[in-house]
C-alpha cells in the first residue's frame, strides 16, 4: 500500500512539474515587445517608401503600352473592315461600325461584326477615330492621361501610328 502512495505522490508530482513548464513557456511565448513592434514597422516603412515610386512609375508606363496595344488591335478590325468592305468606315459611323452595321452611308454590302465591344483607354475615355487620320488614312488615337491634345510623358497623344 505504501508503494502505491507513493507512486500516486510521484505522478502528482510530475503532472505538477509538467504543468509549471506549461505555464513558463505560454508565458515565454506570449507575444512581442513594443520596441520590436516599432522595429518592424520602421523597417516595413522605409522599404515601402523605396519600393512605392518605382512601382508607381510602372502602373503609368502599363497605361501607356495597354493603350499602344488597344490602338494597334483597334486599327487591325479597321483594315478588316476595310478588307471585306472595300472602304473603312466614315468619320460619322467611327468605330461603332466595328460593332454594329452603320445605318448611314455607304452602308457596307459585307459588314460583319469585328469588336465584342469597344475599349476605353487606359484613362477611362473612348479612342478617337480620325477619318482621314492625321498619320495615315485613318488613325486611332487616345489625348493620354490628361485628355488634352498634345503633351509630354504620360500626357503625351497615343496613336495607331506609333
Amino acid at each position: 500500500m505504501v508503494q502505491n502512495d507513493d507512486l500516486a505522490n510521484s505522478q502528482k508530482r510530475n503532472e505538477n512539474m509538467l504543468t509549471k513548464l506549461r505555464k513558463q513557456m505560454l508565458r515565454a511565448q506570449k507575444g512581442f515587445t513594443l520596441i520590436e513592434l516599432m522595429v518592424v514597422l520602421l523597417i516595413i516603412g522605409v522599404l515601402a517608401a523605396l519600393i512605392v515610386p518605382n512601382v508607381l512609375d510602372r502602373a503609368d508606363d502599363a497605361r501607356v503600352t495597354a493603350a499602344r496595344t488597344d490602338a494597334n488591335n483597334l486599327m487591325q478590325a479597321l483594315k478588316l473592315y476595310k478588307l471585306d468592305n472595300q472602304r473603312f468606315p466614315t468619320a460619322e459611323q467611327g468605330l461603332q461600325a466595328l460593332l454594329t452595321k452603320p445605318t448611314t452611308g455607304p452602308i457596307p454590302g459585307n459588314w460583319k461584326s469585328y469588336l465584342d465591344k469597344l475599349p476605353n483607354d487606359p484613362w477611362g475615355r473612348p479612342y478617337l477615330y480620325v477619318n482621314p487620320g492625321i498619320k495615315a488614312e485613318v488613325d486611332v488615337m487616345s489625348f493620354g492621361a490628361d485628355g488634352q491634345s498634345g503633351g509630354e510623358g504620360n500626357n503625351a497623344d497615343i496613336g495607331s501610328w506609333q
